[in-house]
């Protein structure tokens, strides 16, 4: 068997045992490990998998993750989980369809704290869930936005997703944040202009609330202008060089802790719950990370990427058509793969492809987490969905699916601009370079 074979052979069981439930970071390390084992040796794999631990354990720019999630779990115990929600509510709310919009605005706001995307459809859902089904919005048509809104966690920065994808790619985190911000605001802006079609086409889908005043709009106003301004420094200063990215993600730390003594929410209970939280969420993306760099290791063993990558190629397909056979290659796999799994698959293969063609690295990081996204919500996994059909449990899976369709389309449409014009990813990172 040709080391090429043994590459896609190992490919081919890593999708295998995920599909069978093995844990994603336990499955990359097995698949890695034993490839590099046939390749090698078990003496040479089992010195690979210790020194890939040792290595990125001890790496300095790995701090930002678990600094970034502490930040976090710090604003989720002073109780920031709806603020963005209400805010909106109350300034769109009276629209055809404006609980949607908030709710879309809800999560683009939690989507710069959480850098999740079940975190953030998992808690805007329990807050404009309700509101919406009060209003007598259409199930499937609420479900379908805070499915869709969901995803931009994974997308704004600070992005898990773009972490790790950086860490992984050995890419600048800080460009990868820098290259998002214009992505995550047309696809914020596309979810909004899909909402107020549908809703003009047929405006039972989600029927205005009561109009409330300026008073009230403006005292909801202030309870987001802490975590506003608290995003604000700590992105803003990473985007014009204040801080290096770890050194970004400990100032929003010490922030976010003061923000909660400053709401009265720091207690024993809350900060411990917090770093529990920070804790486990870190220790089990370490494992990914561990296992994606052997997994990694081993595609470039085998030469598979290069193959793969002179193959393409010698197809002559042009850089366009090519990177959308890989969106369809990813779309295909995102059916049956969560997104952090089908990214780390996909980044030692297709990476090389695309640098290959001419792509940015930045660029592909982009389009590889926002096709991740739609994964998040189309059938069959569509992870977002039953996060969603979990909290509203009288709601059916086919009822949510079928209201994700027009945002689906638009995601789609969204994809597709953001792959033939590159420079709405790639602007923003060369001006704050």
């Amino acid at each position: 068997m040709t080391p090429e074979l043994v590459g896609l052979a190992g490919v081919i069981l890593l999708l295998v045992v995920l599909a069978m439930g093995l844990p994603i970071g336990i499955a990359l390390i097995t698949v890695g490990g034993l490839g590099l084992g046939v390749m090698l040796s078990v003496e040479a794999a089992t010195i690979k998998a210790a020194i890939t631990a040792f290595e990125t354990l001890s790496r300095y720019e790995l701090g930002v993750l678990p600094l970034f999630v502490l930040m976090a779990h710090l604003c989720f115990a002073a109780g920031a989980s709806r603020d963005f929600f209400d805010v909106a509510a109350r300034f769109v709310g009276h629209r055809p369809g404006g609980l949607a919009i908030s709710s879309i605005a809800g999560c683009a706001g939690f989507g710069a704290i959480s850098g999740s995307s079940l975190a953030t459809v998992a808690t805007i859902t329990s807050v404009a869930l309700p509101e919406m089904r009060k209003a007598g919005y259409s199930p499937a048509f609420a479900t379908g936005a805070l499915a869709a809104g969901g995803t931009l966690g994974a997308l704004i920065p600070p992005s898990g997703a773009l972490i790790v994808f950086g860490i992984i790619a050995e890419v600048s985190i800080g460009q990868l944040f820098a290259a998002a911000v214009i992505p995550g605001l047309t696809q914020a802006l596309f979810y909004i202009l899909a909402i107020v079609l549908m809703c003009r086409l047929k405006p039972s889908l989600g029927p205005p609330s009561a109009r409330v005043g300026w008073p009230e709009r403006l005292a909801f106003l202030v309870n987001i202008i802490d975590i506003g301004l608290l995003i604000l420094f700590v992105i803003g200063g990473l985007f014009v060089g204040w801080f290096t990215p770890t050194e970004a993600a400990s100032v929003g730390s010490v922030g976010a802790l003061l923000l909660c003594w400053r709401r009265g929410r720091l207690n024993r209970d809350s900060f411990a719950t917090a770093m529990t939280a920070t804790l486990r969420t870190t220790g089990m993306i370490y494992v990914v990370i561990i296992g994606a760099i052997l997994f990694a290791t081993f595609i470039t063993v085998t030469g598979l990427a290069d193959w793969l990558s002179g193959s393409v190629t010698s197809m002559d397909l042009g850089p366009i058509l090519t990177i959308v056979l890989i969106a369809a290659v990813l779309l295909v796999l995102g059916s049956f793969l969560d997104g952090l799994a089908l990214m780390l698959l996909a980044t030692p293969i297709f990476l090389p492809i695309a640098m290959e063609l001419g792509m940015s690295p930045i660029w592909f990081g982009i389009f590889l987490v926002r096709t991740m996204e739609i994964g998040f919500v189309h059938p069959p996994l569509g992870l977002n969905v039953y996060v969603i059909q979990n909290i509203a449990q009288d709601i059916p899976l086919q009822t949510i699916f079928r209201g994700i369709i027009p945002f689906l389309l638009t995601d789609l449409l969204h994809l597709g601009l953001l792959i033939a014009v590159p420079a709405l990813t790639l602007w923003l990172p060369s001006v704050v370079r």
